[in-house]
């Protein structure tokens, strides 16, 4: 049994699948699962408590909020996965090539890396949003840019642990190439760490995500996301204070369950002794 499902056989890692299952299959089926649209008007049902016909109750403009709700998990996810997938590609081919190739290469990558990690993500997202625009595609691309440090850091310390192995000797001195060893050696070996710590970034990516909509830089209204549900539901938190609770509550559960499922996936892998273990 592979890794990822045997860690669902822990009860931390149980739970927290279950409910990151249930959230990704809500914003993958979001038009089935509700008879209402997500940006369609009902000035007339505005602020109106949870009932049979809106289980979580309405808007300021009348709109259901469970529906708001998933298709808002679609916008958060499908932004902060995309932006952690991307930055886990750019930081592993930096990483393992400063590690590798070493020289000028592994000084220019080493400096710029030093420093963009001594600034917060926050900020550096704050600054490249600024600059690119607000959207979901100025928000992906400023999360890629500010968890790039910590994937090209990661990947180039299990490069460079690696590539000292017999196993790379032997295969260079059958003639292998720098490509072949990269590829089909030293990366494989230090992909295990790399994808469990981009698991966890996804979870602080979605907060970024949050943060960055809830400042209205995100996406762009009509189109919902947890972070843009809370900043409208800022200004109803006396009058219709469901309005920023439940996506409050979906943001925290949701970073929650990936952190609780992260740990149990780690320990099935045993990666913190393999850590020890290299130092």
């Amino acid at each position: 049994m592979i890794a990822p499902l045997r860690a669902l056989r822990r009860p931390q890692g149980a739970v927290a699948g279950l409910w990151l299952i249930l959230v990704i299959c809500a914003a993958l089926f979001a038009p089935l699962l509700t008879p209402y649209a997500y940006d369609i008007q009902n000035l007339p049902n505005a602020y109106q408590p949870a009932s049979a016909q809106h289980w979580l109750g309405t808007d300021e403009f009348g709109r259901d909020l469970l529906t708001r709700l998933i298709y808002g998990a679609r916008t958060s996810l499908s932004v902060s996965a995309t932006a952690i997938s991307i930055s886990v590609f750019c930081g592993m081919v930096l990483g393992a090539s400063a590690a590798w190739f070493g020289g000028w290469l592994d000084r220019i990558v080493t400096m710029t890396v030093d420093l963009t990690w001594s600034f917060p993500e926050i900020l550096i997202a704050l600054i490249l949003v600024a600059i690119i625009g607000p959207g979901t595609t100025g928000v992906m691309i400023a999360i890629s840019v500010a968890y790039l440090a910590q994937f090209t850091r990661l990947t180039r310390a299990q490069i460079m642990t690696l590539k000292g192995e017999t196993f790379i000797e032997a295969a260079r001195s059958l003639g292998a190439g720098n490509a072949h060893l990269l590829f089909r050696h030293l990366l494989p070996n230090a992909l295990a760490p790399v994808l469990v710590s981009a698991m966890l970034a996804t979870g602080d990516a979605i907060i970024l995500e949050a943060t960055l909509g809830f400042f209205g830089l995100g996406a762009q209204p009509p189109v919902p996301s947890w972070g843009g549900m809370m900043s409208a539901g800022s200004a109803l938190v006396f009058k219709a204070p469901w309005v920023i609770i439940f996506p409050g509550l979906a943001v925290a559960i949701t970073v929650v369950a990936i952190n609780l499922y992260g740990d149990a996936l780690i320990a099935e892998l045993d990666i913190r002794s393999r850590l020890r273990r290299e130092a």
